[in-house]
């Protein structure tokens, strides 16, 4: 889904995908299969060829998964930067719809990512990961709901088609509820 993990805007990771490609081994996942869950070590890395993925983390407290993300076609899956050093993973990663990734080894990625011609490639999705991540933090606390979901349509204006309703207020950090009344007003304004 273009626009909606924005780190990827102004890079060139055509290198990373031919890489995947030509050295991933083709796998296929079915509707609701685990790429990794919360607590493994997180060992591998994948260009998302078919289909799409959905980052979780539980909240304890309140007992329920929120959706923190999401892997679309033509983006890369995985929990980095805990893939390249096998730590355990913070997220779970599943398969929201059937996938085909090719998948590689966190350290086969790093090798690459280390080598001489890269490092400025590294560094900079390391960057623009932060930044994405920033601003998805400070809006939770700067816009409302209603703009965050409104902002997200405009980034992504295909994404109601791809996704439910209960994955995009799970993103939102919301209710189901909450964003049939924000697309209501939305409707009724018109």
């Amino acid at each position: 889904m273009k626009g909606f993990n924005s780190y990827t805007n102004g890079l060139d990771l055509s290198a990373l995908k031919e890489y995947c490609i030509h050295h991933g081994r083709l796998t296929k996942y079915s509707k609701g299969d685990y790429f990794i869950k919360t607590g493994e070590t997180s060992r591998i890395v994948g260009y998302v060829e078919v289909g799409y993925f959905k980052y979780t983390v539980h909240n304890l407290s309140e007992h329920k998964d929120y959706i923190t993300g999401f892997a679309f076609e033509n983006e890369f899956v995985g929990d980095y930067p805990n893939c390249l050093y096998r730590k355990t993973s913070e997220v779970t990663i599943v398969a929201a719809t059937s996938c085909m990734l090719y998948q590689l080894s966190g350290e086969e990625l790093l090798r690459m990512l280390d080598s001489d011609c890269m490092k400025e490639i590294k560094q900079a999705i390391s960057d623009q990961l932060f930044y994405q991540v920033y601003c998805q933090y400070l809006d939770t606390y700067r816009i409302s709901t209603r703009e965050r979901y409104h902002n997200l349509l405009h980034r992504c204006p295909d994404i109601v088609q791809s996704i439910s309703l209960k994955d995009i207020a799970s993103y939102l950090k919301v209710t189901p509820t909450t964003i049939s009344n924000i697309r209501r007003e939305i409707t009724f304004c018109r």
